[in-house]
Protein backbone atom coordinates (compact mmCIF):
# COMPACT_ATOMS: atom_id res chain seq x y z
CA UNK A 1 0.00 0.00 0.00
CA UNK A 2 1.13 3.02 -0.91
CA UNK A 3 2.06 6.27 1.85
CA UNK A 4 -1.83 7.32 3.21
CA UNK A 5 -3.60 5.61 0.19
CA UNK A 6 -6.56 4.31 2.32
CA UNK A 7 -7.53 8.06 4.09
CA UNK A 8 -6.84 9.45 1.30
CA UNK A 9 -9.41 7.39 -0.56
CA UNK A 10 -11.57 7.73 1.87
CA UNK A 11 -11.88 11.31 2.09
CA UNK A 12 -11.76 12.09 -1.90
CA UNK A 13 -14.84 9.77 -1.97
CA UNK A 14 -16.14 11.92 0.74
CA UNK A 15 -15.09 14.83 -0.58
CA UNK A 16 -17.06 13.75 -3.86
CA UNK A 17 -20.25 13.15 -2.34
CA UNK A 18 -19.86 16.70 -0.26
CA UNK A 19 -20.01 14.52 3.03
CA UNK A 20 -18.48 16.18 5.96
CA UNK A 21 -16.07 13.99 8.38
CA UNK A 22 -19.35 13.70 11.53
CA UNK A 23 -22.19 13.01 8.14
CA UNK A 24 -19.59 9.93 7.15
CA UNK A 25 -19.11 9.34 10.54
CA UNK A 26 -22.99 9.15 10.99
CA UNK A 27 -23.71 7.25 7.46
CA UNK A 28 -21.20 4.65 8.61
CA UNK A 29 -22.42 4.68 12.01
CA UNK A 30 -18.76 5.23 13.13
CA UNK A 31 -17.25 8.07 15.50
CA UNK A 32 -16.32 11.24 14.05
CA UNK A 33 -13.13 11.18 15.67
CA UNK A 34 -12.37 7.65 14.47
CA UNK A 35 -13.29 8.60 10.87
CA UNK A 36 -10.78 11.86 11.11
CA UNK A 37 -8.08 9.34 12.62
CA UNK A 38 -8.43 6.97 9.36
CA UNK A 39 -8.22 10.20 7.09
CA UNK A 40 -5.54 11.13 8.54
CA UNK A 41 -3.60 7.29 8.67
CA UNK A 42 -3.22 7.94 12.72
CA UNK A 43 -5.42 4.18 12.84
CA UNK A 44 -5.66 1.36 10.13
CA UNK A 45 -9.65 -0.14 10.69
CA UNK A 46 -10.31 -3.51 11.09
CA UNK A 47 -11.84 -4.99 8.01
CA UNK A 48 -15.60 -4.02 9.23
CA UNK A 49 -14.83 -0.57 9.92
CA UNK A 50 -13.30 -0.62 5.80
CA UNK A 51 -16.84 -2.40 4.98
CA UNK A 52 -18.49 0.24 6.82
CA UNK A 53 -17.03 3.46 5.24
CA UNK A 54 -17.29 1.70 1.91
CA UNK A 55 -20.83 1.26 2.44
CA UNK A 56 -21.42 4.41 3.63
CA UNK A 57 -19.94 6.12 0.69
CA UNK A 58 -21.41 3.55 -2.27
CA UNK A 59 -17.96 1.77 -3.41
CA UNK A 60 -17.07 -1.68 -2.83
CA UNK A 61 -13.98 -2.50 -0.36
CA UNK A 62 -11.52 -2.91 -3.28
CA UNK A 63 -11.85 0.97 -4.08
CA UNK A 64 -9.68 1.53 -1.24
CA UNK A 65 -7.35 -1.12 -1.81
CA UNK A 66 -6.12 -1.44 -5.21
CA UNK A 67 -4.17 0.50 -7.35
CA UNK A 68 -4.40 -0.88 -10.92
CA UNK A 69 -6.28 -3.62 -12.74
CA UNK A 70 -4.57 -7.01 -13.68
CA UNK A 71 -6.28 -9.52 -15.69
CA UNK A 72 -7.37 -12.90 -15.32
CA UNK A 73 -6.29 -14.74 -13.54
CA UNK A 74 -4.19 -12.80 -10.21
CA UNK A 75 -1.82 -15.14 -9.38
CA UNK A 76 -0.41 -14.46 -5.82
CA UNK A 77 3.41 -15.94 -5.43
CA UNK A 78 4.48 -16.81 -1.82
CA UNK A 79 5.66 -14.18 -0.30
CA UNK A 80 5.45 -11.17 -3.39
CA UNK A 81 2.34 -9.70 -0.89
CA UNK A 82 2.85 -6.53 0.25
CA UNK A 83 1.02 -5.40 3.40
CA UNK A 84 -2.19 -3.22 2.80
CA UNK A 85 -2.20 -1.73 6.56
CA UNK A 86 -0.67 1.37 7.53
CA UNK A 87 0.88 -0.36 11.10
CA UNK A 88 4.32 -0.52 9.42
CA UNK A 89 4.47 3.41 9.25
CA UNK A 90 3.22 3.48 13.15
CA UNK A 91 -0.70 3.64 12.57
CA UNK A 92 -2.18 1.60 15.13
CA UNK A 93 -3.74 -1.86 14.56
CA UNK A 94 -4.24 -5.26 15.72
CA UNK A 95 -4.32 -6.66 11.72
CA UNK A 96 -1.99 -6.70 9.79
CA UNK A 97 -3.81 -7.01 5.86
CA UNK A 98 -1.86 -8.53 2.77
CA UNK A 99 -4.84 -8.44 0.17
CA UNK A 100 -4.72 -11.57 -2.43
CA UNK A 101 -7.36 -9.96 -5.26
CA UNK A 102 -5.71 -6.76 -5.73
CA UNK A 103 -5.96 -5.68 -9.68
CA UNK A 104 -9.12 -7.87 -9.70
CA UNK A 105 -11.74 -4.71 -10.95
CA UNK A 106 -14.62 -7.26 -10.95
CA UNK A 107 -14.31 -8.94 -7.83
CA UNK A 108 -17.02 -10.03 -5.35
CA UNK A 109 -14.89 -11.27 -2.52
CA UNK A 110 -12.25 -10.04 -0.39
CA UNK A 111 -9.27 -12.91 -0.28
CA UNK A 112 -6.72 -11.64 2.47
CA UNK A 113 -3.87 -13.18 4.73
CA UNK A 114 -4.40 -11.22 7.90
CA UNK A 115 -1.67 -11.48 10.74
CA UNK A 116 -3.26 -10.92 13.82
CA UNK A 117 -1.83 -9.46 17.15
CA UNK A 118 -3.56 -9.89 20.41
CA UNK A 119 -6.04 -6.87 21.22
CA UNK A 120 -7.42 -6.35 25.08
CA UNK A 121 -10.62 -4.45 23.77
CA UNK A 122 -12.51 -7.62 21.74
CA UNK A 123 -14.46 -4.77 20.26
CA UNK A 124 -17.35 -6.74 17.97
CA UNK A 125 -18.04 -5.72 14.30
CA UNK A 126 -20.86 -6.28 12.22
CA UNK A 127 -21.87 -5.52 8.51
CA UNK A 128 -23.69 -7.28 5.85
CA UNK A 129 -22.03 -10.41 3.70
CA UNK A 130 -19.88 -13.21 4.88
CA UNK A 131 -16.94 -14.40 6.05
CA UNK A 132 -15.15 -17.26 5.70
CA UNK A 133 -11.67 -18.28 8.06
CA UNK A 134 -8.50 -20.77 7.78
CA UNK A 135 -6.78 -20.14 10.94
CA UNK A 136 -2.84 -20.87 9.31
CA UNK A 137 -1.00 -20.70 12.77
CA UNK A 138 -1.51 -19.73 16.43
CA UNK A 139 -4.70 -19.39 18.22
CA UNK A 140 -7.85 -17.38 17.52
CA UNK A 141 -10.90 -16.22 19.45
CA UNK A 142 -13.96 -16.12 17.40
CA UNK A 143 -16.71 -14.80 19.69
CA UNK A 144 -20.47 -14.76 17.33
CA UNK A 145 -22.83 -12.95 19.05
CA UNK A 146 -23.09 -14.96 22.68
CA UNK A 147 -21.01 -17.67 21.43
CA UNK A 148 -17.23 -17.85 21.90
CA UNK A 149 -14.65 -20.48 20.55
CA UNK A 150 -10.99 -20.98 20.00
CA UNK A 151 -9.83 -21.91 16.82
CA UNK A 152 -6.07 -23.43 16.08
CA UNK A 153 -3.87 -24.10 12.70
CA UNK A 154 -6.14 -25.95 10.10
CA UNK A 155 -9.60 -25.07 11.91
CA UNK A 156 -12.50 -23.02 9.99
CA UNK A 157 -15.38 -20.61 10.73
CA UNK A 158 -17.89 -19.71 7.83
CA UNK A 159 -20.58 -17.19 9.11
CA UNK A 160 -22.85 -14.31 8.58
CA UNK A 161 -21.02 -11.32 8.83
CA UNK A 162 -24.43 -9.00 9.95
CA UNK A 163 -24.30 -10.81 13.51
CA UNK A 164 -21.31 -9.45 15.82
CA UNK A 165 -18.44 -10.81 15.57
CA UNK A 166 -14.50 -10.45 16.83
CA UNK A 167 -11.88 -12.02 15.54
CA UNK A 168 -8.25 -12.40 17.62
CA UNK A 169 -5.16 -13.88 18.72
CA UNK A 170 -5.13 -15.88 22.00
CA UNK A 171 -1.76 -15.81 23.89
CA UNK A 172 0.00 -14.36 20.93
CA UNK A 173 0.17 -13.31 16.98
CA UNK A 174 -1.72 -15.54 14.88
CA UNK A 175 -2.07 -15.61 10.98
CA UNK A 176 -5.35 -16.64 8.80
CA UNK A 177 -6.85 -16.50 5.36
CA UNK A 178 -10.05 -14.58 5.57
CA UNK A 179 -12.52 -14.54 2.21
CA UNK A 180 -14.79 -12.06 2.75
CA UNK A 181 -18.03 -11.22 0.55
CA UNK A 182 -19.76 -8.03 0.59
CA UNK A 183 -22.95 -7.28 -1.43
CA UNK A 184 -23.12 -4.24 -3.34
Amino acid sequence: MTEGKLGARIRKYREQLGLSQEQLAVNAGLDAGFVADVENDLVYPPIGNIIKLSRALGQRVGTFMDDQFRPDPIITRSGAVEEETASHRGAKGHYHYFPLGNGKSDRHMEPLFIRIEEDESKEMSSHEGEEFIIVMSGKVLIKYGKMEEVLCAGDTVYYNSVVPHFIGAVDGPAEIYAVLYVPM
